[in-house]
């Protein structure tokens, strides 16, 4: 499981919250355009450009709990 902390949200203020941890969902050819997927507030998943996100590297006990929640 990848995640990415999102550090903008400009024009997406319904959908992303800035600070927040969301799981990317692989996309090869969203990523050749600068987009990335992930799921947002809504539950889904949905394209987003790549620079409104940063990278986290989180613990496996963090993941495991991220996992189980609904």
């Amino acid at each position: 499981m990848e995640f990415v902390i999102c550090i903008n949200n400009q024009n997406y203020t319904a959908s992303l919250e800035v600070k927040k941890i969301y799981q990317v969902i692989p996309d090869k050819s969203a990523s050749l355009h600068h987009m990335i997927r992930v799921i947002d507030e809504s539950g889904e998943d949905y394209l987003y450009p790549q620079n409104y996100f940063m990278s986290v590297e989180l613990s496996e006990a963090i993941i495991q709990a991220i996992a189980t929640v609904n």
